[in-house]
């Protein structure tokens, strides 16, 4: 395509120039000039309208969501044009056919589990190379560290053996080497929340031999927050690996106000010399699965022997005991307040009643759990509004929706995460300016991600772009219609197409995978 968008107001990126009135040429996917430009074969009337790099959403939880409907008109619609995908360590590669057919379920209530779905891959590389064949948006990958381990440990809660860790650290290599552009962690769920610090420190290695970062969702989000924090900082400082702090959000009562400590903690290590950066939504709820709230001791196994535990009335009531009374690693060491539970989702359509309603007790999580085979999702209402705007001021923090797309009540985060920094916390509220927000959404990603021609409005970087109404975006998702497109972003480009026009989705699909370009190590 040859397009010239002119009169549009430029917030290149950088977060450091003052947005500018110029135009900007498309030719081949790329942008070539930035001025006054002359004719070209098709021009777009901009005026009034902000012209930026596509926003790129650092955790992303769309692994099969491309897949079954490669369209993604949830984050096309937001201005997305590159999602990070593998989060949490748990996703589909590398896998084996055991694994696999574990993971299904075990995920079901994260991304579905579409029977016509063909998982005609197995590596890292073949996954990679099945998002080739045509996805809206573009997508990086994370190695999954919870993946790796049920592939060469399996759910047991123990130590690896020397030959199980050299193992890991092959899987790891093998996915970095084939694209992937880091790992990652989901250290309140199993298996991979088995692994020692030790374990971890010796897959960072590996991920900063292939210039990687490490995005760990840590072991405490509640009680133990701020230790959690520590630990993954002093992780990577051993192993050399630069870091990535997944949803780094302070929730639940015990830590409303603490922002501050978590941040003074960083600045510690990053003036230390430390590579660290950060991502969060502009929400305060939580949403995850139902069966993530349980012990770690009750997962133990995979998804069979869960049940069986939620089955058997003795082993029940342990679980109960160790989410209401002790608080249960999995409920991040806070004792479970059932009515902060909202179910959000369900797998079982008979089960579609319980959409929207808070949990009263234990005995209905239970039955649900059993009913729904696990695949319940819930959103956790346990944020603090303080912490939220506090951490999305910090000069290395990035956005990520961490949206689930499944179920028939998904967090509005999924829709609405990028116009409702835009519209709620620049415009409404001014936590952050214009141009320091697109920055956190644009150029801060892309440096981490190691894409030296994204993220930046600058001649020849790719023409990943979004034309948007400062005046007028916003999300249009709510708790009640979560699923409502944002407004004010009439126009977004993946790789110099139009893959939203006019505020409408168009059916191009110029979305490939994004590799790491140092992935052979060194």
């Amino acid at each position: 395509m040859d397009l010239a968008i002119r009169g549009a107001t430029i917030v290149d990126g950088t977060g450091e120039t003052p947005a500018y009135r110029a135009d900007v040429r498309i030719e081949g996917g790329r942008i070539t000039e930035i001025g006054t430009v002359p004719g070209a074969r098709r021009t777009l009337d901009a005026r009034g309208l902000a012209l930026a790099p596509g926003f790129i959403d650092m955790h992303a939880h769309s692994d099969l969501a491309l897949l079954t409907d490669p369209a993604h008109e949830a984050k096309a619609a937001q201005g997305v044009t590159l999602e990070v995908l593998g989060q949490d360590g748990l996703s589909y590669a590398p896998v084996d056919d055991r694994t696999l057919g574990m993971l299904r379920s075990q995920l079901a209530g994260w991304n579905g589990d579409s029977e016509g779905l063909v998982y005609d891959w197995r590596s890292v590389g073949e996954y990679l190379d099945r998002l080739d064949r045509g996805i809206a948006v573009n997508a990086a990958y994370l190695v999954p560290q919870g993946t790796v381990r049920m592939l060469a440990v399996g759910w047991e809660d123990r130590p690896a053996t020397p030959a199980e860790l050299d193992r890991m650290r092959q899987l790891v290599a093998e996915g970095l080497a084939q694209g992937a552009v880091g790992m990652s962690s989901g250290l309140t769920y199993t298996p991979g929340m088995y692994a020692s610090d030790a374990e971890l420190t010796e897959l960072c290695r590996v991920v900063a031999a292939h210039g990687g970062y490490y995005c760990p969702h840590h072991r405490s989000y509640g009680a133990g927050a701020l230790e959690a924090y520590a630990e993954m900082v002093a992780v990577t400082r051993e192993a050399g690996c630069a870091l990535h702090l997944a949803h780094a959000t302070m929730n639940f009562g015990v830590n409303a106000g603490r922002a501050p400590e978590l941040l003074a903690l960083l600045d510690e290590a990053l003036a230390a010399g430390a590579d660290i950066t950060l991502d969060t939504y502009p929400y305060l709820p939580g949403c995850t699965t139902l069966a993530a709230t349980l012990p770690s001791w009750a997962t133990e196994g995979g998804p069979e022997a869960t049940l069986a535990r939620l089955r058997d009335d003795a082993q029940a009531e342990r679980i109960r005991h160790a989410m209401e009374v002790e608080g249960s690693d999995g409920c991040h060491g806070v004792p479970v307040e059932w009515r902060t539970l909202e179910v959000s989702g369900v797998r079982e359509p008979a089960l579609a009643g319980h959409v929207g309603r808070r949990l009263a007790d234990f005995a209905t999580a239970r039955r649900l759990l059993l009913e729904d085979r696990l695949g319940t999702t819930v959103l956790q209402h346990v944020g603090d509004e303080e912490n939220v705007r506090a951490i999305m001021r910090h000069r290395v923090h990035t956005g990520g929706s961490d949206g689930l797309l499944v179920g028939d009540k998904p967090h509005p985060r999924a829709y609405g995460t990028f116009p409702h920094y835009l519209g709620r916390y620049v415009r409404e509220l001014g936590v952050l300016g214009l141009e320091e927000c697109v920055a956190h959404l644009t150029g801060r990603p892309a440096a981490r991600l190691g894409l030296s021609d994204r993220g930046l409005v600058r001649e020849g970087h790719r023409a990943d772009l979004v034309l948007f109404d400062p005046g007028t975006v916003a999300a249009g998702a709510t708790y009640e219609a979560p699923r409502t497109p944002p407004t004010g972003i009439p126009h977004v480009l993946v790789d110099g197409r139009f893959v939203i026009e006019d505020g409408r989705r168009t059916d191009i699909l110029a979305g490939r995978s994004v590799r790491n370009e140092k992935g052979r190590g060194r």
